[in-house]
């Protein structure tokens, strides 16, 4: 039983990971600490071999293996991380929440680097520690521009906002000519012309001449557009305040908006070339498979596998909800019973962001007035029933999670079936019952 247990004991090093530098600390089975904490510097290469060396000097003073846990830190972890596992040690990442939870192991209340890293180190010699799973270079590609994709489009999304905003100051009736302001005919005039003033100092032929090299649309179209432009200008100059820095600030936006158009279809453009560069792979076979859900394109896919990374390592739906962060936080305590309960939104903020849009697109209707999906469609009425809106949108969220993870758990494109059907085929698998 003794030899057992020593056969189980390891050096624990706990390394509390930062921008610039790292704090490493070296934890004993009996949980006691070897030495004081060691600052690493990343950017001596003197230092990080110094590193080394004490976990390697460790090891041989107490004649066992090390056993490496770093704090996931976003992307400072990494680098640190693949350093180490080149030098052949043994290196996980644990979730930033675990060592969170883990605060209060002393009565005095302290946080700095140094005992973080002695915390990480101390939790790391939990039996039932859970690590992370380090992703494949191409999930880090697919997942570096995705989320390059959604922060641009956020920071668009920012500038089209800034640009109504001032167009209501000093423009407002401009907002109505166009379905979509950020159209290229429409920021092609606004950044031509800008001022009411200056639409209605410009002759027609010259406006309909920019409309008509800028839309897909005939002269007619032209025409009919030049003239709510003048309407709008002359309403404008009625209602509506500007002074010179209302019209600098909107070329400003216009500009800003066509640099940010032009490098997410960059980031586009990297992102059907990385797909096509790996056709074949599984995790390529898997973003065509999510693609095969009527409501996910090419960029819900791309970033929904990416978010996901290594699906082996989920076994049941539940398991994916709270990767996700769509798990709900349950709050307990003695006979109190919290009765408001929401997403614990713990997992990948975009990968909750795509679900959702699914889900939309899944309750949505078709331009004939019937349902894209009416199963869900069908769903979601009766939740709404007796649930608000967002929480029967919340179901449905759940319904789309639990659809991927069929298809990737089968490997099959996604099929549509009734609640009936999927309780046949349930029993068919389960009990074998005859359908």
């Amino acid at each position: 039983m003794q030899n057992s247990w020593f056969q189980n004991c390891y050096l624990s090093v706990g390394i509390d990971v930062g921008a610039d530098f790292s704090w490493m600390s070296i934890a004993l089975p009996n949980q006691t600490f070897h030495g004081k904490p060691f600052k690493i510097i990343h950017s001596s290469m003197d230092s990080l071999l110094l590193a080394v060396s004490k976990i390697k000097e460790a090891e041989e003073l107490y004649s066992l293996e090390s056993r490496i846990f770093l704090e996931s830190t976003g992307i400072y972890h990494y680098p640190l991380f693949c350093y180490l596992c080149d030098k052949g040690l043994n290196c996980s990442v644990i979730n930033p929440i675990i060592t969170k939870n883990s605060t209060n192991i002393n009565i005095r209340k302290v946080h700095n680097d140094r005992f973080d890293s002695k915390k990480a180190a101390l939790v790391g010699l939990k039996p039932d520690l859970k690590t992370s799973l380090i992703p494949s270079d191409l999930v880090l590609d697919l997942r570096n521009l995705s989320r390059e994709y959604y922060d641009l489009m956020d920071s668009r999304s920012a500038y089209v906002n800034k640009l109504q905003g001032e167009l209501r100051m000093v423009f407002p009736q401009y907002l109505g000519i166009f379905s979509k302001l950020t159209t290229n005919t429409s920021l092609t005039l606004l950044e031509t012309y800008t001022s009411p003033e200056a639409f209605l100092s410009a002759s027609r032929d010259e406006i309909m001449a920019s409309i008509l090299t800028t839309a897909r649309f005939g002269s007619s179209y032209a025409l009919t557009k030049y003239e709510e432009i003048r309407k709008a200008a002359r309403d404008a100059l009625v209602f509506g305040h500007s002074v010179s820095s209302n019209f600098k600030r909107i070329k400003r936006y216009i500009q800003s908006i066509r640099q940010y158009d032009r490098q997410i279809a960059e980031v586009l453009s990297d992102l059907h070339g990385l797909v096509d560069d790996n056709e074949g792979k599984e995790l390529v076979v898997q973003i065509h498979l999510v693609e095969s859900y009527h409501g996910a394109g090419f960029l819900s896919a791309v970033g929904l596998i990416a978010e996901i990374g290594d699906f082996s390592a989920f076994h049941s739906p539940k398991q994916l909800f709270a990767y996700l962060g769509m798990d709900p936080a349950v709050k307990q305590s003695g006979k109190w019973e919290g009765s408001k309960i929401a997403m614990s939104k713990r997992g990948s903020r975009i990968a909750r962001r795509i679900i959702h849009m699914m889900s939309l697109q899944g309750i949505g209707k078709k331009r004939d007035g019937s349902a894209k999906n009416p199963v869900l469609s069908d769903y979601y009425q009766r939740k709404c029933q007796c649930k608000p809106k967002k929480v029967a949108l919340g179901a449905v969220m759940h319904k789309v999670c639990n659809i991927v993870f069929a298809i990737l758990r089968d490997k099959e494109p996604y099929r549509m079936i009734t609640s009936e059907e999927h309780h046949q085929n349930y029993l068919k698998a389960k009990c074998g019952v005859a359908v």
